[in-house]
């Protein structure tokens, strides 16, 4: 069967925010052209040992949109001109607010790019110099404008919730003022503090604190406001407009294989896993001298899959087959006396109160063995 779903990690980014732990690393014009020039040798290389057929494509890093108009523009022709896109439905890319211009987003459009991911994560001046980033609330306002002037009618704003200093009135500005300009697809993210970030630094050091109640006082308040605003919440973070969900991370939380381009970039495909190296300049050595970009590999077992099956869907509002989890009854039983959980007698779904402690209740299932073996 063709893989159905493509990952490209673009690494570069304006500036490097303090709360991020994904693989990045400042934007470098001198090495830009060679790492594309990469990218798309290891598509052709990929192509070669996998049939693909992508129904969804998202670009990640990184910031995607740090690369200039041509640079996009020559990275996406190359693809166009590789990839069988007859079955493309969604394909997205992930923008910086500080990196948008109409004529990018024009030449994204035109391109095939039909969806927008956009990090605007607070409305608010102070936390937006709390977080480090290089846009201003203005900055992002005027950005969402432009993407809506370039034709993109399917746009997903990130937001974040739990920053240091943030109060309850800031978050509900925050909510309110997206709402207002009704994007299609909203994610709301509870800063984590992910080690080897600066962010992580500062909480061991005690000057940064998590506080557990009021991170769940603020998911609730998030539930309640975009749901009377018409989104659904159909994963534990992600809300969206009826029709309007993340394709690609759907295929994700239902176990669907998908290829990974780029550094530290993963795939999956049935019982392989591998992930290439999280450096770009060793990446793009390794792939433009026609050696291996491996990082990692391993070989999944069954019961890993189904393990991970398991906690993802818990997260969605689809929930999880009642067939799936017969091995884990007495759990199950438990998790729908306290409340955690309710069955139609078909699926599972966490309740409300079960979305609070999502993960905790999610590790139940992540062992090989089940509850009654």
């Amino acid at each position: 069967m063709p893989i159905r779903h493509l990952y490209v990690h673009i690494p570069f980014c304006p500036k490097i925010c303090p709360y991020c732990s994904f693989y990045k690393e400042a934007s470098d014009r001198n090495k830009t052209q060679r790492f594309l020039d990469a990218l798309l040798a290891e598509l052709d290389r990929e192509s070669a040992r996998h049939p693909l057929q992508p129904q969804t494509i998202f670009f990640g890093g990184g910031t995607p949109s740090a690369l200039s108009t041509p640079q996009l523009e020559y990275l996406l022709a190359g693809m166009r001109q590789r990839l069988d896109l007859s079955a493309l439905t969604e394909w997205t890319l992930e923008m910086n607010p500080a990196t948008v211009s109409l004529e990018k987003a024009r030449t994204l459009r035109a391109l095939g790019v039909n969806r927008i991911s956009m990090g605007v994560q607070s409305w608010d001046p102070a936390l937006l110099a709390v977080l480090g980033r290089v846009h201003t609330a203005a900055q992002a306002e005027r950005s969402y404008e432009l993407l809506r002037e370039a034709g993109f009618d399917n746009v997903n704003l990130d937001l974040m919730f739990a920053i240091p200093t943030q109060t309850l009135a800031q978050w509900e500005a925050t909510l309110e003022k997206t709402i207002a300009l009704g994007p299609e697809h909203l994610s709301a993210y509870c800063l984590t503090y992910e080690e080897d970030t600066a962010f992580f630094r500062r909480f061991q050091s005690g000057e940064y604190a998590q506080n557990k109640e009021w991170d769940a006082d603020l998911f609730e308040l998030t539930l309640d406001r975009l749901e009377a605003a018409g989104y659904e919440p159909y994963e534990i973070s992600n809300h969206a407009r009826p029709g309007r969900e993340c394709l690609h991370n759907l295929a994700y939380w239902q176990g669907a294989d998908y290829l990974g381009l780029g550094p530290s970039a993963f795939s999956t495909c049935g019982s392989s896993r591998w992930q290439n190296v999280a450096n770009s300049e060793q990446y793009s050595n390794h792939i433009l001298s026609g050696q291996s970009a491996l990082g990692f590999h391993e070989s999944l077992d069954p019961a890993v899959r189904l393990s991970e099956t398991i906690a993802f869907g818990l997260r969605t509002n689809r929930g999880v087959a009642c067939t799936l989890l017969e091995p884990w009854k007495s759990v199950v039983d438990e998790y729908l006396r306290e409340g955690f959980a309710v069955s139609d007698g078909e699926r599972i779904r966490l309740t409300r109160k079960g979305k609070l402690v999502a993960d905790t209740l999610a590790e139940a299932f992540m062992g090989a063995e089940s509850a009654t073996a």
